[in-house]
């Protein structure tokens, strides 16, 4: 199994850690589970490149395949509108975090609260504030990270693994969610 630090090392999250997600299906679960979540893309998922697609294409088909409103940070909507993907609601990502943690707060489609924040392309460090302000500030919000670095102040997070794995544990999710019906979560 990897190794569980965080990315970087400096960085200590306290006694309660993010469980690893070690298989796909773990990730699928927890998403399946929610009732209100929401996806959070940075503008880092624009500009990185996981074999011939970008992080964000990843992250689009899980918003299409599970219908969860999208919270798009910084200039990574433009990315979105030009991949047919006009729903995303605009917001800096600090006051995203602000938003879901407030349980008054009626999500980006007025639905109601979110109890799961999916987080993926915000620069490391950021992502590390923002989750640790829903850890602490929001405990009944579940958090799960999809970036490739381990993120400690999340529920779960994939380990520190190399791209390629990270590319098969994405287009696992993606498509174990597109055959909802099918897993054997």
């Amino acid at each position: 199994m990897p190794a569980a630090d965080p990315w970087q090392t400096a960085e200590i999250a306290g006694p309660k850690k993010a469980s690893v997600i070690t298989k796909p299906a773990m990730a699928q679960a927890v998403i399946h589970r929610a009732q209100h979540p929401v996806l959070i893309i940075g503008h880092y998922a624009a500009t990185i490149d996981i074999g011939e697609r970008k992080l964000v294409d990843y992250l689009l088909d899980l918003a299409r395949a599970h219908a969860i409103p999208v919270i798009a940070t910084g200039h990574v909507n433009r990315t979105l509108k030009e991949r047919g993907y006009t729903g995303a609601v605009i917001m800096p990502a600090v006051e995203a975090g602000h938003r879901i943690a407030d349980p008054c707060w009626n999500g980006p489609d007025g639905k109601g609260p979110c109890d799961l924040a999916i987080i993926a392309g915000l620069p490391y460090p950021m992502e590390w504030t923002l989750l640790s302000g829903l850890k602490h500030f929001a405990p009944y919000m579940k958090t799960i990270t999809l970036d490739n670095t381990y993120q400690p102040n999340a529920n779960w997070s994939f380990a520190n693994i190399p791209v390629k794995e990270w590319q098969e544990n994405l287009e696992a999710i993606t498509v174990t969610i597109g055959t909802e019906g099918q897993t054997d979560v």
